[in-house]
């Protein structure tokens, strides 16, 4: 049988056309968005005082959002992948709850949380002073929050694919669980860590429901891009020529993002 054959199966071909018309669903807008980017202007869109403002607190907290992710998500991945079966399933039903909820669900559940009124916003306020919600450390929370399952997913299946033998003999070998850790159980999981921390970095700089509740919307301190964008839409802030600039600056980010992920990917070469 020919590697073709072996890599096509059996599928139908008349399902070629839902599929097509399922992949256009997709591409189509995103072409209708190029379409729409005034190629003259788009380095003065991009570089608009608002809009350098809104990329660059993206990025900021984007990369602050994904370090926490990796200092939280990979002991969290290791827990889940190291565990039996029934403690392993709940604890990823829990990770993926972000996944499932709408961003805004997210944003009301922080505000409860570290708003005025809420448990641990009440206490930072008075032992410390501190009021998280409306600043920039709020954005942080809010990308966390909707990022870290990414990492967790990713890095907890690169995990449980690479097993335990490995590291079951280099304990034998007499190796310490720390110098396993670092020499054996990371490096194997290093496809779906690279790929975890790529897209929650991806997923970080896109949010915005969680953002807009949690953290609003104000220029220089939490308007991060999508924002940036919604706000344009609206008829305030950047022009919508730097919002489809920005727009457009976020779809290649996604495109390299996947481009990323997919060399990492086992079995990419092939």
């Amino acid at each position: 049988m020919s590697a073709a054959r072996e890599t096509r199966g059996f599928v139908p071909p008349v399902l070629a056309v839902p599929a097509v018309v399922g992949l256009a669903l997709l591409v189509v807008p995103l072409g209708a968005l190029v379409a729409r980017v005034e190629w003259s202007t788009l380095w003065a869109d991009i570089t608009a005082p608002a809009a350098v403002d809104a990329l660059w607190l993206s990025v900021r907290t984007g990369v602050v959002a994904t370090a926490i992710c990796l200092l939280l998500g990979v002991p969290l991945a290791l827990l889940i992948a190291r565990s039996g079966p029934r403690v392993a399933g709940l604890l990823r039903a829990l990770v993926t709850v972000p996944l499932v909820l709408p961003p805004m669900v997210g944003g009301v559940a922080l505000l409860y949380l570290f708003g005025r009124n809420g448990a641990l916003g009440q206490l930072l306020d008075m032992w410390f002073g501190i009021r998280v919600p409306f600043t920039t450390p709020a954005v942080v929370l809010a990308q966390t929050f909707v990022a870290l399952p990414f990492l967790v997913l990713a890095v907890e299946g690169s995990l449980r694919t690479s097993g335990v033998a490995y590291e079951r003999t280099a304990a034998t070998l007499g190796a310490g669980r720390w110098r396993i850790l670092w020499r054996i159980t990371l490096p194997l999981a290093a496809p779906g860590l690279v790929a975890g921390t790529v897209l929650c970095f991806a997923r970080a700089i896109g949010e915005f429901g969680a953002t807009a509740l949690f953290a609003g919307n104000a220029p220089g301190v939490t308007q991060t891009m999508p924002l940036a964008i919604y706000t344009a839409f609206n008829g305030s802030g950047v022009g919508q020529g730097t919002a489809v600039a920005l727009s457009l600056l976020l779809l290649v980010t996604a495109l390299t993002v996947l481009l990323l992920v997919r060399a990492w990917r086992p079995g990419a070469a092939r």
